[in-house]
């Protein structure tokens, strides 16, 4: 099975979807969800927007399903290392973890990034540097504008 298989069928079996409910959540065909799904050798790249509508119904970010359908294609989006050595880290430790924990954590990420509308401007998703919680921003401290 491969990468975008795996996710796939990871994801459907964590939203207890269907290919056609995945296809609807979308805006897919069936078939197309279908065929992704049970095909293990893509001769081509998806349309970007066969990806989009793909992430979408799966509920990941697009990123998730382009660097799954690109691994299946023989390419890598590595971007190189992150400007961000705590990124790194976090990456890094991500492959020690037991494949439930990676689930966990991943549940976890996109509660926090459509909790807080995927972070804040400046890209901090809400949080500090400093890790210390009382410098955090609650919610209803924070002022528009």
């Amino acid at each position: 099975m491969n990468a975008l298989q795996r996710l796939i069928h990871t994801r459907m079996a964590e939203l207890n979807r269907s290919y056609g409910e995945v296809a609807r959540q979308g805006g897919l065909p069936r078939s197309t969800v279908h065929h992704l799904a049970s095909n293990s050798r893509l001769s081509r790249l998806p349309n970007p927007v066969t990806l989009e509508r793909l992430a979408r119904g799966l509920d990941v970010p697009l990123d998730v399903v382009r660097s799954a359908a690109a691994a299946v294609a023989g390419f890598s989006l590595s971007n190189g290392p992150a400007d961000d050595p705590e990124i790194e880290v976090l990456i890094a430790s991500l492959a020690k973890l037991s494949p439930q924990d990676r689930r966990h954590v991943a549940a976890l990420v996109r509660s926090l990034l459509t909790a807080d509308g995927a972070g804040d401007s400046d890209g901090s998703g809400g949080s500090n540097s400093s890790g210390d919680a009382a410098d955090v921003p609650q919610k209803s401290d924070r002022k528009d504008g």
